[in-house]
């Protein structure tokens, strides 16, 4: 819970940082040239490496990559076939369905039913619930 909280603070944070940056053209006080307001994300551009503890934080593994891609490309394609007709698709619904799995999430069919739906794609929550099992008895979610 603590991670949630701290994940959607630094959101937050973000967010807010963003629209202060925000010029209002409808100031009333057109003789003074807009001075661009410097952003406060500009300056603290997450490096890679917090990118990844956040992820990691936040219970979502790495891409995978060689044999573990397709491993896990293969395990989904067991449990529900169209899935995979979109391989970078299939791989980043499995990762952010991992951050449901490893969260305690509730109604993690249904969500894996939503994540693994996208343009022709449409899976069930009978295949949501084979694409969790696959997640989990391959290891993919372990972070």
């Amino acid at each position: 819970m603590k991670t949630r909280t701290t994940t959607y603070a630094v959101i937050l944070l973000t967010a807010a940082a963003a629209l202060t940056a925000c010029d209002d053209s409808t100031s009333s006080d057109s003789s003074k040239p807009a001075s661009p307001k410097p952003s406060a994300t500009a300056e603290k551009e997450p490096t890679q490496k917090q990118k990844d503890e956040n992820h990691k934080a936040a219970g979502i593994p790495p891409k995978p990559t060689g044999q573990k891609r397709r491993q896990l490309l293969d395990a989904l394609a067991k449990a529900a076939p169209d899935v995979v007709r979109y391989e970078d698709k299939a791989i980043d619904a499995a990762r952010n369905q991992c951050s449901s799995i490893n969260g305690g999430g509730s109604k993690l069919d249904w969500a894996a039913s939503q994540r693994f739906s996208y343009k022709d794609v449409t899976t069930t929550e009978a295949q949501g619930k084979a694409i969790n099992a696959a997640l989990k008895t391959t290891g993919f979610c372990k972070v």
